[in-house]
């Protein structure tokens, strides 16, 4: 391609996969999905597998929210380092988060198989460099404990990043044998089609204005004044959560990334492996399935979209920047730019669990940079919250922790 596009990349390379009606009559349900994203797509699959009369609705196209704009960076490392997580909440929370995420790039790729998606689903290994001699210290001693929890990993020296992946200005990293990559935008999309020969129903374009909580069921109305009975509602409505819960509990971020033009013969030897850095923003890295190179960072504080937008080209700018200094080599040719919004928590983990204010409802809320791989952990979450069981991972991930 030759256009150069400040929409996400993942939109434009796919099109409108599939389209969905608004809501025009009322309706009834076991548990009615509020968000169409991945996250959404995610539960949608564990409901409807749990045999649960199950329906999904977005106020926008399915998955053009923050799924359209992610990098889709699937790794088991989490935006605080282990050894730091330990000392915030205890070993076993921090070590079992951490092998929840790991566990749940296993079960993508089963996911995966069994709907027989073209995603681009990939496992690569993760390599976790420090930019800066000072980061050398902390970056080993995070290798020891990701050793001690059993992960596979392997220091690398500085000469051996720059024999291996020709990265340069390096002080060594942690090169792991989990991490994948795949196109979650069309993931979503691949999952709610299978699910909807299985019973979904997916309403798009229907936002809900307001919720009345009965004693064992809920009340959606929409903006159209249609009606939604449900027994539980899960919310998968990533960021958007802050407008709706009133509490302090997640901090809003802009990311930026660029794309590549295609080039097999380039990118053959970062194709196998992630990339991030230890600088704060970091920078992050991988080729996509058809043969690019995507590299994403320069976080901000958010403040409005407008704003965020204002600021692409110059964040392009830094990033490039940035890729001289380890790639001064490499020329990179831009085809795509954009920005995308997160979510930030004190402790790196998700908000996944129900909430005092909302009766008959749960929560799964993934962010920061694993936001998918939480939402996996999430399906099984909100399958034992159907059951009336407890997770191991409860406690770590509730609200008011």
């Amino acid at each position: 391609m030759d256009l150069k596009s400040n929409e996400p990349f993942w939109l434009v390379k796919n099109g409108i996969i599939s389209s969905y009606p608004s809501l025009k009559d009322d309706e009834s349900c076991d548990v009615l999905i509020i968000g169409g994203g991945i996250t959404g797509s995610l539960i949608a699959h564990q409901m409807v597998k749990d045999g649960h009369k199950t329906i999904l609705i977005d106020k926008r196209e399915i998955s053009n929210g923050s799924t359209s704009a992610t990098t889709s960076m699937l790794q088991y490392e989490i935006d605080i380092p282990l050894y730091e997580l330990i000392e915030k909440i205890g070993e076993k929370g921090a070590v079992e988060s951490y092998e929840a995420c790991s566990k749940s790039i296993d079960d993508l790729a089963k996911i995966s198989k069994e709907i027989k998606s073209n995603a681009g689903f990939e496992k690569k290994d993760s390599l976790y460099f420090a930019s800066k001699k000072k980061d050398v210290s902390w970056l080993q001693k995070e290798f020891e404990a990701r050793k001690k929890a059993g992960f596979k990993v392997k220091w690398l020296e500085p000469e051996q990043i720059s024999k291996k992946f020709g990265l340069q200005k390096t002080f060594g990293g942690i090169l792991s044998e989990k991490g994948a990559s795949i196109d979650a935008f069309k993931f979503a999309h691949e999952l709610l089609d299978f699910n909807v020969k299985k019973g979904l129903k997916i309403f798009d374009k229907t936002e809900m204005k307001s919720v009345k909580y009965h004693k064992t069921f809920n009340e959606v109305l929409t903006t159209e004044n249609h009606r939604i009975k449900a027994k539980k509602i899960i919310y998968c409505i990533g960021y958007e959560s802050k407008s709706l819960i009133k509490e302090d509990f997640v901090k809003l971020k802009s990311t930026f990334a660029i794309v590549s033009e295609i080039d097999e013969k380039k990118v053959e030897k970062f194709g196998n492996t992630l990339f991030w850095n230890t600088d704060d923003p970091y920078i992050y890295m991988r080729t996509t399935d058809d043969a690019r190179l995507l590299i994403g960072g320069g976080d901000e504080d958010f403040r409005d979209p407008e704003k965020r937008d204002a600021m692409l080209s110059q964040k392009e700018k830094e990033i490039l920047k940035t890729l001289k200094k380890i790639l001064p080599e490499y020329q990179f040719y831009t085809d795509f730019t954009w920005a995308g919004t997160f979510g930030e928590t004190k402790d790196g983990l998700p908000y996944i669990g129900t909430h005092k204010n909302f009766k008959n409802s749960y929560f799964v809320l993934g962010f920061g940079g694993n936001g998918i791989t939480f939402s996996v952990t999430g399906m099984e979450m909100a399958s034992n919250f159907m059951k009336n069981k407890t997770h191991p991972l409860t406690e770590f991930f509730k609200f008011g922790r």
